[in-house]
């Protein structure tokens, strides 16, 4: 048995897998939210308890009620499953297999997860860097075509960015045999304006922050910079959209509203949000010469994916001059399966468990 972790600033994805060579479904999987653990030792220990034996298989009289997930009124547990190895994707920099999580107060240690958890191996990878794994075993029907391209037949580097709690982005190669993901942590790189209302953007934000970076602008709390700066700045923003940003979501108020377009001011948000995030893949991919395709990934691109259709992302992202031809041969698609960055960590984790004996 493999254990694979999304650990996100948002939520952290636990499951376990009878992984050994293909992409199998999980034997056991967990939601937690994240900011209600003070660490992520202690998600991982509720999750590693033995759940409990159910009534059929003691024999007892079944209720009618639903059991708790994971709960039975019979006292009895089965025994902990033996984890050959584990991979947990981390939202941050992955520096000697040890993170200081970006979006939370969390430290994560592999090995001394490793050593508290008996587990044999325990590896960390940025979560970008475990989505990049988790591409490569995704289904065709997991994945929305924002531009065919025409990719030529030799194959070099594919790149992935993701707009969520923050914004990551990742780098597969191909080194002869296959691709290999690596790190990245672009998404903190100097935000770059690229227009008149984008420069004032930035002006904006600079008086909060010293550093205006991409992840400011392509993330949930970006969206909902840019929507402040619409009003701070157009004046257009109505009472009864202003109650419902104080009491919900900002970012999926703003989402619903400008796609729905219900309200001027969050259409010109999901505007400038999409003009700005096609704009960065498009740096990404030239930076890397992603000529094999670009991936989009993460929780908000598959709730914007009519805005992400109607041409304002592919705009921005071939608008790079004499570049724009080879930019619009270049394969973009959006990640639909939320849970692509544990499928990864699975992958990586199979790769981990010791080889059986001759």
């Amino acid at each position: 048995m493999i254990l694979a972790a999304d650990i996100g600033g948002t939520k952290t994805n636990l499951a376990l897998f009878d992984w050994k060579t293909e992409r199998v479904e999980p034997v056991r999987e967990r939601t937690y939210p994240s900011a209600d653990f003070e660490t992520f030792d202690e998600i991982l220990e509720e999750f590693l308890k033995p759940p409990a034996k159910s009534p059929a298989d003691s024999g007892a009289d079944q209720s009618d009620e639903e059991p708790e997930a994971g709960v039975t009124d019979t006292g009895q547990a089965e025994e902990p499953p033996a984890i050959e190895a584990a991979c947990f994707g981390v939202a941050g920099p992955v520096v000697e297999n040890r993170c200081r999580t970006t979006n939370l107060p969390w430290i994560v240690d592999g090995h001394e997860l490793a050593t508290r958890f008996k587990i044999p191996t325990v590896r960390l990878l940025n979560d970008l860097e475990a989505t990049a794994h988790g591409v490569l075993v995704l289904r065709p029907d997991e994945v929305e075509v924002l531009n065919a391209g025409s990719p030529p037949p030799t194959k070099g580097a594919i790149a992935l960015i993701a707009a969520g709690t923050g914004l990551g982005e990742a780098i597969l190669f191909w080194d002869g045999t296959c691709y290999r993901p690596m790190a990245s942590e672009g998404g903190h790189a100097d935000f770059a304006p690229n227009s008149d209302i984008e420069i004032e953007l930035l002006r904006h934000l600079r008086v909060s922050y010293l550093h205006v970076s991409y992840e400011r602008v392509l993330s949930g709390d970006g969206l909902h910079a840019i929507y402040e700066f619409l009003r701070d700045t157009k004046k257009n923003e109505p009472t009864w959209m202003a109650e419902r940003i104080q009491v919900g979501n900002p970012a999926a108020v703003i989402s619903e509203v400008g796609l729905k377009k219900q309200a001027e001011i969050g259409v010109q948000a999901l505007d400038l949000f999409a003009s700005i995030y096609g704009a960065e893949a498009g740096n990404l991919a030239l930076k890397v010469m992603a000529l094999d395709g670009v991936y989009v990934g993460g929780g908000i691109a598959p709730k914007i994916l009519q805005k992400l259709k109607d041409g304002t992302f592919m705009r921005t992202f071939v608008a790079k001059g004499r570049y724009k031809r080879l930019l619009s041969a270049i394969p973009v698609r959006v990640i639909m399966n939320d849970k692509t960055a544990l499928l990864g960590a699975a992958a990586e984790a199979a790769q981990l468990r010791p080889a059986p004996p001759l």
